[in-house]
């Protein structure tokens, strides 16, 4: 028996070393360049980008002519530095106020509350919404430490509460999270005389907005219901 466990305790380390060793092979990666490699490792910060997904768009912009990546850069850069937030709904912008809530075409009597910008694309996408949005900027979620006061709650109550305003539909995704947020939204709206309502349930639950197809998006826009139905089920 001790022989035995020897044997298995050798195997043992070997693997763990094994193991060791090849992570460090998977590391280690031979750039002909620092300038090659500092660039990979900026793209690998990227969501969903991996270090050979890194290198081929590195690559890629390298084969580019030289006005092209000062585009590509300048724009990068130009964005982060020079964009703003709509005064009004917190949709990224170019001017105070953005372009759908400087419209005159859009019903302001109707408010569409979204998680984020991705969700306002989205449903514009559809082109069965004519309103105006309200971008919270995440939903609440105690498990990440998100709470009302991180979210542009106060904003949207401000709103709700002018003599224009007839409705707002809750427009998040179809999460435990998701579903808190609207409730305590309806919550706090509950008092107000407007209509309070949110997307049917043609999104699964679970979804993310940005992930469902137009189609589907646009008939749950459409086909929305009050909220107080949604609770009472």
């Amino acid at each position: 028996m001790h022989y035995v466990s020897s044997i298995f305790i050798l195997i043992d380390q070997n693997h763990v070393n094994l193991t060791q060793f090849n992570l460090k092979i998977a590391d280690l990666e031979i750039f002909s360049s620092k300038l090659l490699q500092a660039a990979v490792d900026e793209f690998t910060r990227l969501p969903g980008i991996g270090r050979k997904t890194a290198l081929r768009l590195v690559l890629h912009l390298l084969r580019q002519k030289p006005e092209a990546v000062e585009n590509f850069s300048g724009s990068i850069s130009k964005l982060r530095n020079e964009v703003i937030y709509c005064n009004r709904c917190n949709n990224i912008s170019d001017q105070e106020l953005c372009t759908i809530c400087a419209s005159h075409a859009r019903d302001t009597s109707t408010i569409c509350v979204v998680e984020d910008i991705r969700d306002i694309i989205a449903i514009e996408n559809t082109g069965q919404f004519s309103g105006l949005y309200h971008v919270l900027g995440g939903i609440i979620s105690p498990m990440e430490g998100i709470g009302p006061n991180d979210l542009n709650i106060s904003s949207l109550l401000e709103r709700a509460n002018s003599p224009d305003v007839k409705e707002i539909v809750f427009a998040l995704c179809t999460t435990m999270e998701g579903d808190t947020t609207n409730y305590y939204l309806f919550k706090k709206l509950k008092h107000l005389e407007i209509k309070l309502s949110v997307i049917a349930r043609g999104i699964s639950i679970g979804d993310e907005l940005e992930y469902a197809d137009e189609v589907t998006l646009g008939r749950s826009i459409i086909n929305r219901t009050p909220y107080e139905h949604s609770i009472s089920r």
